[in-house]
């Protein structure tokens, strides 16, 4: 079978082009002359999965080039690009001296032709991001210079060398330092109508966990786990003024006690949000109350397999699968929805891996779900194992997206593979499904549905949504309801914290 040939990236005939295919670039374009110290910073198109949601692409924008943009020297002027946003590529007036370019593997043929776009004409182009750090050498071969580590600390050498002219081919900075000393995000930048939310943060870096299959993994990055002090978060919060954040970190839990104080001082704020965390959060219930009363309304919780055999090849520690049913009420007990992540492909995965998961997924009412085909990221313990068992079949990276299958499965075929991660969004997102997982208290069936509606199963419209401009006017509506039931079911919750009666709480539902 060429398995290549079988994942090839095709467009479904109802998938908007703008969905698919990264904006042309005008080769009769003429730049006007370069604007000195005017640096313009990146984020390339890339290919959306017509399977999962797009509205999960413009929920927050991404920090590495607004926290990037915040140590521009003050006497540079910058200006920031999203193509994802559907305005169009990058704009060449006025033109600029340099301009940064985060790279992904899955967008990095896009990343290195929008370099080969400005270079024409003379200006400077930095290169950096993960795949820059897996592959500097091929990132090497379109850039002026290129920044391994990390951006914040890297971007204002790199500008001042400009400044002096001595641009050097190669910069290199790590994760060591404190990160209490990086900037706040330069979030004036954004579009705020452009996100559900601009308030995208981050707490603390890195994960307790290093399994094979996660970028964190990757052998030439060393990131030790680091913390940024509360007073700060709550600071950025704060000024950014939003009713609702994500953070965005790896895994917010990883130090219970940190998390707790963190949790003790966004109460006030009267926000919501939400947090990527494994399910071992969940080992103190008390602290599952805390963040409840925090604002916490939903988490992203990496179960990755319900097979324990799959967890122990990943190197993951997680609590042991059986258990995990019971750890999701605590959570639902508290209002705190459930985002739950699942990989599929494992080699104790068999066909019958999709049913069994979906089910799971819906008999414990999983407000949503999102699903990854296992992908062997460059230079990870999983692609090293599967390189030397001869099961990659190619390295074409747009296809590393987590919804291609790029390997030889153990226990069934890359068709059964495909098609079975293909069925189980469409299971997923179904009417029946969504019904199915509604939450128990019925006063939290109207925001559930809506976001249901609007999230999973508005791909038709989504498109036109982000062009628009109407991002935030669609969600912002549904977060002000859901921040203010959540406000009365902490007044709720608190009180029986008071009576000595913590129980089983009514769901907030939001």
């Amino acid at each position: 079978m060429n398995l290549r040939r079988h994942n090839r990236l095709q467009r479904p005939p109802w998938l908007p082009s703008e969905m698919a295919v990264a904006p042309q670039l005008d080769p009769s374009a003429v730049p006007g002359p370069m604007r000195r110290r005017y640096a313009l910073l990146i984020n390339p198109f890339y290919r959306k999965d017509p399977n999962a949601s797009f509205g999960k692409h413009v929920l927050t924008p991404t920090l590495a080039l607004t926290a990037t943009a915040a140590a521009t020297p003050e006497h540079w002027e910058l200006r920031y690009w999203d193509e994802n946003l559907l305005q169009g590529p990058p704009p060449l007036e006025p033109f600029p001296e340099v301009v940064g370019i985060t790279v992904h593997l899955t967008f990095a043929d896009r990343a290195y032709e929008l370099a080969r776009w400005y270079r024409r004409w003379g200006a400077k182009v930095v290169l950096g991001g993960l795949h820059v750090l897996t592959a500097p050498a091929e990132a090497a071969e379109h850039a002026d210079a290129i920044a391994i580590g990390e951006g914040v600390q890297l971007w204002p050498r790199i500008l001042g060398d400009v400044d002096a002219g001595k641009l050097e081919p190669v910069y290199r900075g790590d994760y060591r330092k404190p990160y209490r000393d990086d900037p706040m995000p330069r979030r004036d930048l954004l579009p705020r109508d452009g996100f559900l939310t601009t308030s995208s943060v981050i707490a603390t870096r890195g994960c307790h966990n290093r399994c094979g299959f996660c970028y964190l993994s990757t052998a030439d990055l060393h990131m030790p786990y680091r913390l940024r002090d509360v007073e700060q978060v709550v600071a950025e919060i704060r000024e950014d003024g939003q009713p609702y954040a994500v953070f965005i970190d790896n895994n917010l839990g990883s130090k219970p006690e940190y998390l707790r104080t963190l949790c003790q001082a966004l109460r006030p704020l009267d926000i919501i949000w939400s947090a990527a965390l494994t399910i071992d959060v969940t080992d103190d219930p008390t602290l599952v109350r805390d963040m409840a009363l925090a604002g916490c309304t939903g988490v992203f919780v990496g179960f990755e397999s319900l097979n324990l055999d799959n967890l122990a090849d990943a190197g993951k520690r997680t609590p042991v699968p059986e258990d995990y049913a019971r750890r999701v009420q605590i959570l639902h007990d508290h209002g705190i929805q459930v985002n739950g992540s699942f990989v599929l492909g494992f080699d104790h995965d068999g066909p019958d891996v999709f049913e069994k998961t979906v089910e799971w997924i819906e008999a414990n009412r999983l407000e949503c779900a999102t699903l990854h085909l296992l992908t062997p990221y460059p230079e990870t313990p999983l692609f090293r194992q599967l390189e030397e068992q001869h099961r990659i079949v190619h390295r074409d990276w747009r296809l590393y997206d987590t919804a291609h299958v790029v390997f030889e499965p153990a226990l069934m075929t890359a068709e059964e593979l495909h098609a079975g991660y293909q069925w189980c969004y469409r299971r997923l997102f179904s009417q029946r499904s969504i019904w199915r997982r509604r939450p128990r208290d019925w006063r939290a069936a109207v925001p559930y549905f809506a976001m249901s509606y609007l999230y999973k199963r508005s791909n038709r419209i989504w498109h036109l949504l982000i062009r628009y401009r109407l991002t935030a006017h669609m969600w912002r509506p549904l977060i002000e309801l859901s921040r203010r039931r959540h406000l009365k079911f902490r007044r709720r919750l608190a009180g029986r914290a008071v009576t000595g009666q913590p129980g089983t709480v009514v769901s907030a539902g939001v």
